[in-house]
């Protein structure tokens, strides 16, 4: 093992993050963490446009010094003919993996090792622009996918991918990915993941949802939670180190319907819950209208109530783990404003830090997304491909809903706030 890197056996059983009820535990003290959401560093790290790894240490080096500790990574994803759709991917076809890539999230474990940072690791997508859940289905199925980014389809695209819960086959290659990554040696490090105590939890995918009827329709709601049931138990039998949680956002990913949430987070071995708020997609908030601002707002604390009150009856922690606005009138560009982000932000973080003073079980949070140094070179503001990759995915606008290294205003709010969580861990 080269020398630096904080990694450790499996018997070391201190350093890797558990649940004891409500809270999380590392080295025998309360954890909680102030994280980011950072799904394209095994891109960067993999080096695939020239610079990107020099990129990444510096933003690594910059989050740390913002104390933002905890990242929440894609470590999966499917080549698949959807337009808008990452590109490369970690699984070109059934079985056949990206060694690159693979590489790449090597070495990017290795430097969060370095840093003391904790990642959580998703193992799949509901949506398209990783290939995901419904790239699966063609595979196995040869049926065509429904790209929502050209028919606007939502509705059937969810369909689609709802059918991934019940299909055999494609749980089978997914699984077997699974397991592969599972057992996998770190190239950099020497460690196999299962034994890396930098991993802080597997996640099953990003937003899995029931099919759209779910709340009406028993028997889909049973083949999504049997799901989670049956994968999350799958994990643990692999490896019993790491915790394991859903991906899912709450009440709205869950058709509407809070029974469904809290019947797929009474699995034992989902470790803890956790929930998004995305106000824009959620009809909320209007950037163009900024008395839309004040109504979107409380609508998100109470949606975070709601969601804290369910992991106390459930005597689970919880994360807030995506939530997002754009920056003022709707501008893609690093040198807008971000005014109201900010007041959104300010008060949603006083709000996370004070249930986390009352001993609540919330526990952490991810923001979506670090952009860091990343600045789009299309005067659209579209990926393409050969440009590196920032917080927004290649289907978004790049500079839709990411936090740049620039954006010193929203990085002071996060130090207030990161550092009132980090008081809380006392030895």
């Amino acid at each position: 093992m080269a020398p630096g890197f904080n990694a450790c056996s499996s018997d070391d059983s201190q350093s890797f993050v558990r649940v004891k009820g409500e809270q999380f535990i590392l080295n025998g003290n309360p954890y909680y963490y102030f994280g980011a959401n950072f799904w394209h560093g095994a891109y960067l790290a993999a080096d695939l446009v020239k610079g990107d790894r020099d990129r990444l240490l510096k933003e690594l080096d910059q989050l740390a010094e913002y104390k933002i500790t905890n990242l929440r990574i894609m470590a999966a994803s499917e080549e698949s003919a959807l337009e808008m759709s990452v590109k490369p991917a970690f699984q070109t076809a059934p079985r056949v993996y990206n060694e690159e890539l693979l590489k790449g999230l090597d070495f990017l474990m290795a430097e969060l090792a370095k840093r003391n940072m904790k990642a959580v690791l998703v193992l799949n997508n509901y949506w398209q622009w990783s290939g995901g859940m419904s790239q699966y289905i063609n595979w196995v199925t040869g049926e065509e996918i429904i790209d929502p980014d050209k028919t606007g389809d939502w509705d059937g695209f969810q369909e689609q991918s709802a059918k991934f819960y019940i299909n055999d086959e494609a749980n089978a290659i997914y699984r077997d990915y699974i397991r592969m990554l599972v057992n996998r040696k770190n190239t950099v490090t020497g460690v196999v993941y299962k034994n890396d105590s930098n991993i802080m939890a597997w996640q099953l995918g990003n937003e899995p949802r029931p099919a759209p009827d779910a709340a009406e329709n028993p028997i889909n709601r049973k083949a999504f939670i049997d799901w989670v049931y049956s994968t999350s138990d799958y994990i643990k039998s692999l490896d019993p180190n790491h915790l394991v949680s859903t991906g899912n956002e709450g009440t709205m990913g869950s058709r509407f319907d809070m029974s469904i949430y809290s019947e797929a987070h009474q699995c034992p071995n989902i470790d803890y819950l956790t929930f998004h708020i995305w106000p824009k997609n959620w009809g909320w908030y209007k950037v163009h209208d900024t008395s839309s601002f004040e109504p979107s707002l409380q609508n998100t604390l109470d949606y975070f109530a709601e969601h804290v009150e369910k992991a106390a009856e459930l005597n689970k922690p919880t994360v807030l783990e995506e939530f997002g606005l754009e920056r003022d009138g709707g501008s893609f560009s690093p040198d807008t404003t971000t005014a109201y982000r900010d007041r959104y932000l300010d008060a949603l973080f006083s709000k996370v830090v004070e249930k986390a003073k009352d001993g609540s079980p919330m526990a952490g949070l991810n923001f979506w997304a670090w952009g860091g140094m990343a600045r789009t070179q299309s005067a659209g503001f579209i990926w393409k491909p050969g440009d590196s990759f920032m917080g927004d995915p290649p289907q978004e606008p790049q500079g839709l809903n990411s936090v740049f290294s620039s954006d010193t205003s929203t990085l002071k709010i996060f130090e207030k706030y990161n550092t009132q969580l980090d008081a809380l861990i006392k030895p």
